[in-house]
């Protein structure tokens, strides 16, 4: 065994064993990182397998390290990946609190929907200048997941094509081959025999400002953490398309009403209370209480169907909004996987009483919510 295998051999089996597997003399890694801080770093985590406040021996002979010069440590020892991997088994799996609680700690995570998710779990324990920076953390977690849906869900809801006008904008998937043909034959190369463009001519959008009302009711229970993030995002993107009149509610036992706060994400996503019981059919009550025109509305309720206050009465209301004119969508999931895990029984009830009900990514309800509108 060469001394690049003894070396990483002992970095798997941790400083316990160093009676028996010592490191070699200036034992590092090909790219140069010292093995004594390698272990030292996992062992500031690990060694917590052994009981919540044991150590192992890092062998360095250095000062223990805090979870500030740990975060500060793994960052420069490891690459980005394998930091984001340290970083939630801290927080998941041995509840290092502190990651959140302390102010330095928190501004140098790796910012993620995985870190927004763990401070919506644990705002309840941030103050002062800690629940201030989260909050910086959260506007730009939630901006960077808007940004990425913009584009889609815009595309889908913005309206049809239209071939009778042109567009200054260039676009690939707004292209007008046949209109840029017969306006470029005059300059068709007789002896390359080649179509020289001198313009190349785009379709327009027609935007229908024909308005909906989209009432978006989200289930605040942890198991839908996800899904929620993402129907606030996409509500504050909804708030500002011309053609919907967006509401948002949250609910577990008691109704919410973010509406007047699409706009900041922050304050949305910040209002979440996770955990609880879920009264589906009060919020859909209350959902109700929204529609004007019904024929113009649409009902999207994101939720696993686990009903806590008994499942006629949401099938009672239900039927109602269906039975009004409105378009009742269920959404057992609503995010960039899409991996639903609901109550296949209400689910099935209520698709039988004409509810849409499926698992869908940000994109696809958009899509879905286009053809609807135009239809």
């Amino acid at each position: 065994m060469n001394t690049g295998q003894i070396n990483r051999w002992r970095l798997i089996l941790g400083s316990y064993a160093k009676e028996q597997l010592q490191f070699t003399q200036g034992a590092s890694l090909e790219n140069g990182i010292s093995c004594m801080d390698l272990e030292e770093a996992l062992d500031f985590l690990y060694s917590r397998e052994q009981g919540e406040d044991v150590r192992r021996e890092g062998g360095t002979g250095k000062s223990r390290l805090t979870a500030a010069t740990w975060i500060t440590r793994i960052r420069k020892l490891f690459p980005k990946e394998t930091v984001e991997i340290l970083e939630r088994q801290a927080l998941d799996h041995y509840g290092m609190k502190e990651l959140l609680t302390d102010k330095e700690v928190l501004e140098k995570l790796e910012l993620n929907q995985e870190l927004l998710k763990t401070i919506l779990q644990l705002k309840h324990l941030m103050k002062g200048d800690v629940l201030d920076a989260a909050r910086r953390i959260v506007k730009k977690v939630a901006d960077e997941i808007a940004e990425k849906l913009n584009h889609d869900i815009r595309r889908s809801l913005l309206g049809k094509i239209d071939k009778n006008s042109s567009s200054p904008i260039p676009s690939m998937r707004n292209l007008d081959i046949q209109k840029t043909i017969r306006k470029n034959l005059k300059n068709f190369d007789m002896e390359n025999q080649r179509l020289m463009l001198e313009q190349v001519y785009f379709n327009s959008r027609t935007r229908k400002y024909s308005t909906w009302r989209v009432i978006i009711a989200v289930d605040e229970s942890g198991s839908m953490l996800d899904s929620v993030i993402h129907s606030a995002v996409m509500a504050g993107i909804f708030a500002k398309l011309p053609m919907l009149d967006t509401k948002l509610v949250i609910f577990d036992t008691q109704v919410v009403d973010l509406s007047a706060h699409l706009e900041d994400p922050v304050a949305t996503l910040m209002s979440i209370q996770l955990g609880g019981g879920t009264h589906i059919a009060g919020a859909l009550q209350y959902c109700e209480t929204l529609i004007e025109n019904p024929h113009k509305t649409m009902v999207v309720l994101v939720s696993d169907l686990c009903e806590g206050g008994g499942v006629q009465g949401l099938l009672s209301v239900s039927r109602g909004i269906i039975e009004s004119g409105a378009k009742l969508i269920c959404l057992t999931a609503l995010d960039m996987e899409a991996n639903p895990v609901y109550d296949r029984y209400t689910a099935q009830k209520m698709a039988d009483l004409g509810a849409h009900v499926g698992a869908m990514t940000p994109e696809a309800l958009g899509d879905f919510m286009g053809k609807i509108m135009n239809g």
